[in-house]
């Protein structure tokens, strides 16, 4: 049974929702240990204070802020949870929002809440009101000594939470060194590959995706646990395409596509307007 990570109160307007934090993901990656290459030991990494040359128990550390070259401002946890202020245990909406206005790119880690104590009618009611109206509420709270910005939403039964990220914590793309493109893409090209983006359109069953590189990672330690020699494969080359429209075509055909890409791409692209009253412009003698 999972426990709790955080109790706190959610707060939207006069309304106070008891909760209990629960982490809504668990990762499945293949975990390593560092090893010893010429006789497998373990190895151990430990404290050691450079100015006395010796090990430090973890009692005996606290944090520290360089404020100028070699000058460190040192915290305890005490000191640091002071930052947290009167708002430590609570979640305040500040409005709510159409889910359709958040960029994807501000979400950061998934996680469900459950009515705490004494909650359970403030927390139908929250559900319910996030449900009817289709939003997500907009708050913040602190978790672990971060400030987070969260959004809450309804998700089947439970409330979801989703930290997200400041505005400042994310990379202008101005900033990114990527080299402005030499020309667009034709109006066939397009059309090609719209034809191609609606041929591979389905809905997202979650279900239909395994992790391959860790089925294949758990083989390859079976495979090395038997004795068994791995070979590095070499790695393949991939030539970026010179005719983009050659290949569109071949995908499209790959796809079962019926007519060549070119002439589904002329079609869509030469195809005349239509006039207000429904006819294609040209076409009325």
């Amino acid at each position: 049974m999972p426990r709790s990570l955080w109790n706190g109160t959610i707060a939207f307007g006069m309304v106070r929702v008891p909760v209990k934090l629960y982490s809504a993901t668990e990762s499945k990656a293949v975990r390593f240990r560092e090893r010893h290459c010429s006789d497998g030991a373990a190895i151990e990494h430990r404290r050691v204070c450079v100015q006395e040359g010796r090990e430090i128990p973890y009692g005996e550390t606290v944090k520290g802020f360089e404020v100028s070259s070699g000058s460190y401002v040192t915290l305890s946890k005490e000191e640091i949870a002071t930052a947290d202020g009167p708002g430590a245990h609570m979640i305040e909406i500040e409005h709510f929002a159409h889910r359709a206005e958040i960029d994807p790119v501000f979400y950061e880690r998934a996680y469900r809440l459950g009515p705490g104590k004494l909650g359970d009618d403030a927390y139908l009611l929250l559900h319910a009101a996030l449900t009817r109206s289709d939003r997500v509420g907009i708050g913040r709270f602190v978790f672990h000594n971060k400030a987070h910005l969260v959004a809450l939403r309804a998700l089947e039964d439970v409330i979801a939470l989703h930290t997200m990220r400041f505005a400042d914590e994310l990379i202008p793309v101005d900033d990114l060194e990527i080299p402005a493109p030499q020309r667009k893409p034709s109006k066939l090209e397009v059309a090609a590959a719209g034809t191609l983006v609606e041929q591979l359109s389905s809905s997202f069953q979650p279900d239909d995706y395994e992790d391959t590189y860790r089925a294949a990672l758990l083989e390859l330690i079976e495979r090395k646990a038997r004795g068994e020699t791995i070979d590095a494969p070499e790695a393949e080359e991939i030539a970026p395409e010179d005719d983009l429209l050659v290949a569109l075509q071949a995908s499209l055909e790959r796809q079962g596509g019926g007519r060549s890409a070119r002439a589904k791409a002329k079609t869509k692209a030469k195809k005349p307007p239509r006039s207000r009253a429904g006819k294609s412009v040209g076409s009325a003698r």
